[in-house]
């Protein structure tokens, strides 16, 4: 019995000394690491300075771009950029048409869609992707002389929706952007 309890010490012993003997390796490879570290914490730096461009939005299913929610110009801008194909030179016209019908006019993007409205009234338009067409929302496009063509489940608003090959009459897309402006917009 003596022997066997003299030989587990001996083992418990040894176990003790691989354990210290560990540590210390392991203090050791720390401080090397440590140091080590210093350079490559520049390199990081020097990364950072030269790392690619942010990656481009991505666009939801029917092609709408995901456009975080913002207020003012750029978010609109980054959502036109962000319009595939053809749509992005339209969405671009509609928003010079827009902007110069309403000067002053406030924007954001909400819901992934570009709207305009007037600061403390409400939004009167908003504008939307899908995939073969863009659809223009008039928020009280019912009472707009002559109504939008394209009906909506809520009951004053009224859509115009803008394919590829349509040719967009600006002079009457102009008056219904100036008589929108004119009523309560909706508060979003």
């Amino acid at each position: 019995m003596v022997g066997k309890t003299a030989a587990k010490a001996a083992a418990k012993k040894a176990t003790a000394k691989k354990a210290t003997a560990k540590k210390a390796q392991a203090k050791k490879t720390a401080e090397k690491k440590t140091t080590a570290k210093k350079p490559a914490a520049k390199k990081a730096t020097e990364r950072k300075a030269t790392s690619a461009p942010a990656k481009a939005p991505v666009l939801l299913s029917g092609g709408n771009p995901q456009i975080a929610k913002g207020y003012g110009e750029a978010p609109i801008q980054a959502y036109i950029a962000a319009m595939p194909g053809w749509k992005r030179e339209v969405g671009a016209r509609l928003d010079a048409l827009i902007s110069r019908a309403v000067p002053g006019v406030s924007k954001a993007v909400k819901w992934n869609s570009p709207m305009y409205g007037i600061e403390g009234q409400g939004m009167f338009l908003g504008i939307h992707c899908f995939a073969k067409y863009i659809k223009v929302a008039f928020f009280r496009g019912t009472a707009l002389k002559p109504m939008p063509p394209g009906e909506s489940k809520s009951q004053d608003t009224r859509y115009l929706d803008i394919r590829e090959d349509d040719a967009l009459d600006e002079a009457r897309f102009v008056s219904w952007v100036k008589q929108a402006s004119q009523l309560p917009g909706e508060r979003m």
